[in-house]
């Protein structure tokens, strides 16, 4: 995107968010963005001050409603879904909503004939939400093939090489969690998958924020989509949702909330039967806080009058990672201490710079004490960046990772140097 060009809806241009402060940080006073080096951008990023407008909202309606709130809790719950739709390029999508992925993946399991169909295949590289559920599942006896996440550029063709007719459904990743690989190839995937009337789940939790994802334009509109706010899209907890191909009316998911009932009501089941709504509702869930989804629709709505759209934050997201690899580069750090891969161009990655680290952890509290707050995921140390840093902040938090790393050299160990702002 053309810098002095400005973003979608009069939001700021690409040279504004270099800028030192950086146009967006006004809106994050209550996190003092501005002042501060966060950058675990891929996990949990600021909330703007106006979710605090969503949270209050939620109270008003229920103190002014009552259990009437419930008729205002089911407009906010769809100004989330069509968030959502906008970010899948999928306007008439079906959207089941919950308050974490893996509450989603259960009901979506548990639709599955894994009776006549034992085998789920996996990576090893899946986030903790599926690689924990389907652990359990192979300790109870049900097949779970799991696949080496890399080399990624292979990835989606050698799991497609797995699928059968004794398998039920492939589970992946957009975005590997760990390294920011974007998983290339899914379209093959999903017509191998379509070929052997196996499900597909494409875990987009490390993609909506960073990544454009026109699901259909991508060949993924019969899979099931699953992911989340918590990350990029600074929704904060309890906004996750499961995205449904059209064919998911056929499925009974054995995990079932009440919820679902209300589109059915009409219908009378038989005897022994459960009955289910349409559509979403067919995933439906229970009873819910819904303050979650009054905070996520001001700040889609604010992301909306920011201009923020998917094409504008993946040109931020590619030029903040391109920033923090140029920066990490010039400190020539020694590639046993620290290293990253350059096997690949940046665009091949999402929203993070992932560097193998031999004291990953040791690094990242180091880092903290120094007020740069990163992350790690086993020997990878994660610099997460988002839209409110300027460039400068970039700079210096990489600075940092130099000043500790060369520090703890010379003593045997990772240390604090002395603290310094970063202006």
């Amino acid at each position: 995107m053309n810098e002095h060009v400005p973003a979608p809806g009069g939001g700021p241009r690409l040279a504004d968010l270099r800028a030192s402060p950086n146009a967006l940080a006004q809106h994050y006073s209550r996190s003092d963005v501005a002042n501060r080096l966060p950058l675990t951008g891929h996990s949990h990023q600021a909330w703007p001050d106006v979710a605090i407008e969503g949270q209050l909202a939620a109270f008003t309606d229920a103190a002014a409603e009552l259990d009437g709130k419930w008729d205002r809790a089911a407009g906010k719950a769809e100004e989330v879904r069509d968030g959502y739709r906008a970010l899948l390029g999928d306007p008439g999508g079906e959207l089941a909503l919950g308050a974490s992925t893996h509450e989603l993946v259960v009901r979506f399991l548990s639709g599955l004939d894994l009776c006549g169909r034992r085998r789920l295949v996996t990576t090893d590289g899946e986030f903790h939400t599926v690689r924990r559920q389907l652990d359990r599942l192979a300790e109870a006896g049900v097949e779970v093939v799991r696949v080496p996440a890399e080399p990624a550029d292979t990835l989606a063709e050698r799991l497609a090489a797995e699928v059968d007719g004794r398998a039920s459904a492939v589970l992946v990743s957009a975005v590997l969690f760990e390294t920011a690989r974007i998983v290339p190839g899914l379209d093959g995937l999903a017509e191998s998958c379509a070929r052997w009337d196996v499900e597909l789940l494409v875990d987009a939790y490390h993609a909506l924020g960073v990544l454009e994802m026109p699901i259909h334009e991508q060949g993924l509109g019969a899979a099931w989509i699953v992911g989340g706010g918590y990350k990029y899209l600074q929704l904060g907890e309890g906004n996750c949702f499961l995205r449904l191909p059209g064919h998911a009316d056929r499925f009974r998911p054995v995990v079932t909330g009440w919820f679902s009932e209300f589109s059915a009501r009409s219908e009378r089941p038989g005897a022994g039967e459960v009955v289910y709504g349409s559509g979403s509702a067919r995933f439906a869930g229970a009873t819910y806080d819904p303050t979650s989804h009054y905070r996520a629709a001001s700040v889609f709505g604010f992301f909306r009058e920011q201009g923020l759209t998917p094409a504008f934050l993946r040109e931020v997201s590619l030029h903040q990672t391109g920033v923090l690899a140029d920066a990490f580069d010039e400190l020539a750090l020694p590639p046993e201490l620290v290293t990253r891969d350059r096997s690949r161009p940046r665009s091949d990655y999402a929203g993070f710079l992932a560097l193998r680290c031999a004291e990953a952890s040791a690094v990242r509290a180091s880092l903290a004490r120094y007020g740069v707050y990163t992350d790690h995921r086993g020997d990878y140390l994660r610099f997460g960046p988002a839209p409110y840093l300027s460039d400068r902040q970039l700079h210096d938090a990489m600075a940092a990772l130099g000043e500790v790393l060369r520090v703890g050299r010379g003593t045997g160990g990772v240390t604090l140097p002395k603290s310094r702002g970063h202006g």
